[in-house]
């Protein structure tokens, strides 16, 4: 088990990167997600969208209520809530995409241990990249300093570990075990 955060801390971030879409990095991290809980883990994920997106659906009062200019909307349950901020109403927002940064001060510290960072390759942050040998994609490791494992389907020569990405429980393990080192806690076998 890892030693949690103390409450109003920044968590630990930790990147999912690849060489472009499809080398499965949502899956992974769907795989990833109920084995670190599992272990005690409070995780949240913040992925980066190259496009436009929408979490929310025509004829839906949120729907219509931010169409008709909110600039955000947060919708509240017991279960759940959710912001949405229209940054395309922000005039000295309207040309720029939030930075990692911005995004992570969104997150409240108090309910969260490790955010997993889908995309953001070039963001200066510990990283773990998936590799495909298969997609005959460049090794983003070789110029990322900041990539502290390869996850891959294949056999790699590299001086950093290579993770089985068809196990997540040996990439949940070795996340685990960079959680604890940062910690300044043995390793787990």
């Amino acid at each position: 088990m890892v030693a949690m955060s103390a409450p109003a801390q920044v968590p630990r971030l930790l990147g999912i990167c690849a060489y472009g879409s499809g080398a499965g990095k949502t899956t992974l991290l769907t795989q990833l997600i109920p084995l670190l809980i599992a272990e005690g883990l409070r995780v949240s994920v913040i992925k980066h969208a190259h496009h436009r997106f929408d979490i929310d659906h025509p004829g839906k009062d949120s729907y219509r209520l931010r169409e008709a200019g909110a600039v955000q909307t947060l919708i509240g349950s017991r279960h759940r809530w959710a912001l949405m901020t229209e940054l395309s109403r922000i005039p000295s927002l309207q040309a720029e995409e939030p930075s990692l940064q911005v995004l992570v001060s969104q997150l409240d510290a108090r309910y969260t241990d490790l955010v997993l960072v889908e995309g953001f390759r070039h963001e200066a942050l510990a990283k773990i990249e998936i590799h495909r040998p298969a997609l005959n994609m460049p090794l983003l490791s070789a110029q990322d300093p900041d990539i502290i494992a390869i996850a891959s389907d294949g056999q790699l020569d590299s001086s950093l570990p290579v993770l089985d990405l068809n196990n997540p429980v040996t990439v949940a393990r070795f996340i685990l075990n960079w959680m604890n080192a940062a910690n300044g806690l043995m390793p787990q076998t």
